[in-house]
């Protein structure tokens, strides 16, 4: 498997916008992002490019526009993101994270019995 392109948060952002619906025009990524970051438009261009620089997105010019669709799925980049958060912070173990959710965050009945479910498939 090739290696997922480390994505900021920013990036993270325009990413999203791209894994709703591609392929996307410029034009039409900054009207998506422009309802909910108070971001100028050429910092969304910035951030197209580096995505493009860092193998994330691909682009192709259709007749006077940028149209931009994602190489990289939404859920390798999640694995690896989990995964270098998990290496960071936990050392790389799953239990400690589990344990301080469930000792910290407030979790619904919903979500414990989510969560149990997935452990006895686990087993």
């Amino acid at each position: 498997m090739a290696k997922t392109p480390d994505i900021s948060e920013a990036e993270w952002k325009v990413m999203k916008v791209l894994w709703a619906g591609s392929p996307r025009s410029t034009s039409e990524v900054v009207e998506v992002l422009s309802a909910t970051e108070p971001w100028h438009p050429n910092t969304i261009k910035t951030l197209l490019h580096r995505l493009q620089k860092k193998g994330a997105v691909r682009v192709e010019k259709q007749k006077n526009r940028l149209v931009y669709a994602p190489l990289v799925a939404e859920e390798a980049c999640v694995q690896a993101e989990t995964k270098s958060f998990l290496d960071r912070v936990f050392d790389g173990s799953v239990k400690p994270l589990l344990v301080h959710f469930a000792e910290k965050e407030k979790l619904s009945q919903a979500d414990l019995d989510e969560l149990r479910k997935i452990l006895e498939k686990k087993q």
